[in-house]
């Protein structure tokens, strides 16, 4: 098995939807780090997993300077926004979301 990383710095906003009050239910914005997992038991006719600038341009290109609420159909959680970035590229297995220092969210396809 082949696995590779991509780490992206993302400029985005968002606001949450909750059910109890807190200062996340009004826009604001992160310098999200992300990190992405992929793997394939073949390596592509290119001799790659999947190409790095493919990876930038499916999640940086998405959601960098953008209002993550357009662009995810569920609520922009720091998890669900994990399983977005899973869900666009099919060689991704895990993706972390780190919002803030000391705050991270994995999604792990399993």
């Amino acid at each position: 098995m082949y696995y590779i990383t991509k780490r992206l710095e993302v400029s985005a906003a968002h606001r949450l939807e909750l059910d109890y009050e807190s200062k996340c239910t009004r826009l604001h914005g992160h310098n999200w780090i992300i990190t992405v997992y992929c793997k394939a038991k073949e390596l592509d006719r290119n001799g790659m997993v999947i190409d790095f600038t493919i990876i930038k341009k499916a999640i940086h290109g998405a959601l960098d300077h953008r209002l993550i609420n357009d662009v995810i159909a569920v609520n922009p959680t720091a998890e669900n926004i994990a399983r977005w970035i899973v869900d666009q590229i099919p060689q991704c297995y895990r993706a972390d979301v780190q919002e803030s220092e000391g705050n991270t969210a994995t999604y792990i396809d399993e």
